[in-house]
């Protein structure tokens, strides 16, 4: 998680769909806040040792202020929960600078990106970077009914014409989404983005690679990911700590940490954030997370998220 954290208050809130909530922050002084770039996200301190991630709507030219879109997740763990609670026009909320997993490349021939239900918070920051720049892409937006479809108002100021495509399953058959529909044919210059949930996800990865598009020419963003985080039993080290622990089969490292005093800042624990990032000293990490890229797991020097992955050496070292 950044080190670098603002104060900021809640400026407006509005009801975006009927399970989503727009909040907007600004600085209590009206100075500007940091840039960020395009499929950016900040973390939320929700509560006392409750941060989340939200991704930036607005346009990254807007530093007055930041947009997020807050679905009130059926399976809170607590933060949208107590975001759509208690996150009320006046509200302090200490966040942290603006960091992105999730860049577009905006020197691409044409991007095609593809949003399924909050996955469209990331997507439409970059629909309208692509429009303030005239480059060519298109928007497929899938939901489950209209009333679940958020930002259309904003989502229709950019009047992008044929090249908008709203696909609701309870809607005419004739505009539900079909993936070999909305594919263009593989061009090296043509980038794919996607975020949504992760059937959503993986429908579109599994689909555009069926189809011959290149792994680096497909995007991602997850929200969340399902994670085993089980495994043998390992002692795990902190080394600036002093302190050092056996992880039991059935808990993370994050866990067994906590019971000798060491705290790891966590938001995820599903090894898609990336906030618990931690250098690797000594031993074999067993990845079990989908922030890092391939190479980045198999680096000489590598780094593991403590909320899920584990050791496949004996003994793990870390720089905690």
């Amino acid at each position: 998680m950044t080190t670098n954290s603002l104060q900021v208050s809640v400026i407006a809130r509005e009801r975006a769909a009927s399970d989503i909530v727009r909040i907007t922050l600004a600085s209590p002084d009206g100075a500007q806040l940091p840039e960020f770039v395009a499929g950016s996200h900040i973390d939320v301190h929700v509560d006392s040792g409750l941060v989340r991630q939200y991704s930036l709507v607005n346009h990254p030219g807007e530093r007055g202020h930041y947009v997020i879109g807050v679905l009130l997740d059926a399976k809170s763990r607590g933060g949208s929960k107590a975001i759509h609670a208690d996150f009320q026009v006046g509200r302090s909320v200490r966040i942290g600078a603006p960091r992105c997993n999730f860049p577009l490349l905006t020197s691409a021939k044409r991007s095609i990106l593809f949003a399924g239900g909050i996955g469209i918070t990331p997507i439409l920051s970059m629909a309208r970077e692509l429009a303030a720049l005239g480059q060519a892409f298109s928007l497929h937006y899938c939901c489950r009914g209209l009333d679940k479809a958020a930002f259309l108002d904003e989502i229709n100021a950019l009047n992008l014409g044929n090249d908008f495509h709203l696909h609701l399953d309870d809607g005419t058959p004739d505009q539900r989404f079909v993936l070999a529909d909305c594919l263009p044919d593989v061009d090296a210059d043509t980038h794919l983005y996607i975020c949504g949930p992760e059937g959503f996800i993986n429908h579109v990865v599994d689909g555009a690679e069926a189809a011959g598009w290149a792994t680096p020419q497909v995007h991602v963003e997850r929200f969340s990911a399902n994670v085993d985080v089980t495994g043998e039993s390992f002692v795990v080290v902190a080394a600036r700590s002093q302190a050092e622990v056996v992880v039991s089969k059935e808990e993370t490292i994050v866990q067994a940490l906590a019971r000798v005093g060491v705290v790891v800042p966590i938001s995820c624990e599903q090894g898609v954030c990336g906030t618990c990032l931690t250098r690797v000293i000594e031993g074999s990490p067993d990845h079990r997370d989908m922030f890092q890229t391939d190479e980045e797991k198999g680096a000489a020097s590598q780094c593991i998220t403590p909320c899920c992955s584990r050791s496949l050496s004996g003994r793990l070292v870390l720089d905690l």
